[in-house]
């Protein structure tokens, strides 16, 4: 399991890229920052909505993991088929480390994650995306620019589904 856990703490070294090469930010959020956050989202709104709990804060934890091999990369740099392509290799190739039991039930999640198909799935893409819009909003009261900023909170709007998180980022307001 150590391979495992060493591959996980890889996450607090890898950077948010967008945020330095869109913003210019140079010590932007790492991975395990955007993570943690995401999580804890996961948690309150999971539950609010009566949902899965552990079910989605372990499919948080997943979502990125396979970035403390290939990296954070932004949209521009690769296509969605060819990430997705590379995630599952690298996902399974990363939960092989541990004992089959949980690899399995890690890649279950995994798969229901990436392809969408339940209620916590759906919902954590929605949160993957509002959390994204809230550290923009966070880096505005830093005083990084606005314009730069705003292109990320309507990425976020525009991908969201869920009125219900489409109304928190509508009380995104910048400094």
């Amino acid at each position: 399991m150590f391979d495992f856990f060493y591959l996980v703490s890889e996450l607090k070294k890898v950077p948010r890229k967008g945020w330095k090469s869109k913003v210019g930010i140079e010590h932007p959020e790492s991975v395990a920052d955007h993570s943690y956050c995401t999580a804890i989202m996961a948690m309150v709104l999971s539950d609010s909505k009566r949902l899965d709990t552990e079910k989605i804060i372990k499919m948080a934890l997943l979502h990125d993991l396979a970035e403390s091999i290939m990296g954070d990369f932004t949209p521009d740099e690769i296509s969605k088929n060819d990430k997705t392509t590379i995630e599952n290799e690298i996902m399974y190739e990363i939960l092989s480390k541990l004992p089959d039991e949980l690899a399995k039930e890690y890649n279950s999640i995994w798969k229901e994650y990436s392809d969408q198909t339940t209620k916590e799935a759906i919902l954590l893409h929605d949160i993957d995306k509002l959390e994204m819009a809230i550290q923009a909003a966070k880096y505005s009261s830093e005083g990084f620019p606005n314009d730069k900023l705003k292109a990320f909170v309507e990425s976020a709007r525009k991908e969201i589904k869920s009125n219900e998180l489409l109304k928190i980022i509508d009380t995104i307001s910048y400094k």
